[in-house]
């Protein structure tokens, strides 16, 4: 089996993910003070969606920081395959909390669409708005470079939750001025109502995605490519029919990458010699794919092992 430790966090040139959620609970709590502002003095239901989205973004944040830290735990005899997973349980409740906001916002910009109201200093709230998703959009492309890096979930998740934010502000921002160049109030609720659409979906989303984590989803595509191009190396240096691989099983978890499969050689080959060459066959995968963690099951040629059920149980391509 392969060395069990986690991939690493912190890599250079990129700040570690604690560090940068840390980040994204100070931004939030600033966000926070500038959209209520700006709602405060303009008096926009649609400031007042964007500044409520950003109690979710502080939420989700103390949430992710709390899953990341347990996810970064090493393994133990009640959890002998890590924690990775905890970082789904981040995603999941981000998801949920976006979709409650949603469903507030919606509440509230109906009453308004219905019951349109002067809206005042509209240069105050739409300098602060703008100041607020400088903020989240700076912060959100450093984040997903780094969840890219070191595959976090929790991570991603908030990062693409701050971007949904910038965009959010950006939908906001053109209610306020459509509403301010034409007079009509109720582009400003109307505003409001598209925000809470995209912010159901972006919850919807992250919802779904963390219970496929749960639910020991296969490895991305480009990932399997890579698993099944390095032991379709090791076939082609052996001889004709003396080495094969099948029953080739993967699973993620957090940044965790997982792949069982057995691999068939001839039966009057030593044990010293075909433990040497699964060694190798362990080292090759692992360059290929960082994280990675797989057991390899060595059978002689002719025998072949027999499953109740057969998911996802392939040859390499």
């Amino acid at each position: 089996m392969s060395n069990p430790a986690a991939p690493t966090a912190d890599l250079p040139g990129h700040l570690p993910p604690r560090t940068l959620l840390w980040a994204s609970v100070g931004v939030a709590l600033a966000t926070i003070a500038l959209k209520t502002l700006a709602w405060w003095v303009t008096g926009s239901v649609g400031l007042l969606s964007d500044a409520m989205e950003s109690f979710v973004n502080l939420a989700a944040a103390v949430f992710a920081l709390a899953m990341v830290t347990i996810a970064q735990r090493p393994a133990d005899d009640d959890h002998p395959y890590g924690h990775h997973k905890a970082e789904y349980f981040s995603s999941g409740f981000e998801g949920v909390l976006i979709v409650g906001v949603a469903l507030a916002i919606l509440w509230a910009a109906v009453h308004r669409l219905f019951d349109p109201q002067p809206l005042e200093s509209l240069g105050w709230g739409l300098g602060l708005s703008i100041v607020s998703s400088a903020l989240n959009g700076a912060l959100a492309w450093a984040m997903l470079r780094t969840a890219r890096q070191v595959r976090s979930i929790a991570l991603e998740a908030d990062a693409r939750h701050l971007l949904t934010d910038v965009w959010t502000s950006a939908g906001v921002l053109v209610g306020l001025v459509g509403a301010a160049l034409t007079g009509w109030l109720w582009l400003d609720a109307l505003a409001a109502i598209g925000v809470a659409l995209n912010i159901l979906r972006e919850g919807a989303a992250l919802a779904w995605r963390s219970v496929q984590g749960l639910m020991d989803e296969a490895v991305e595509p480009e990932v399997q490519t890579s698993i099944d191009q390095t032991l379709q190396g090791f076939v082609q240096r052996a001889a004709p029919g003396a080495l094969r691989f099948d029953h080739v099983v993967t699973r993620r978890a957090g940044q965790r990458r997982f792949v069982d499969l057995h691999m068939h050689m001839p039966g009057h080959w030593t044990l010293h010699g075909a433990a040497a060459l699964r060694g190798e066959v362990e080292r090759a995968l692992m360059a290929a794919v960082p994280g990675l963690r797989a057991t390899i099951e060595l059978l002689p040629t002719d025998v072949e092992a027999h499953f109740d059920d057969r998911p996802n149980m392939k040859e390499p391509a």
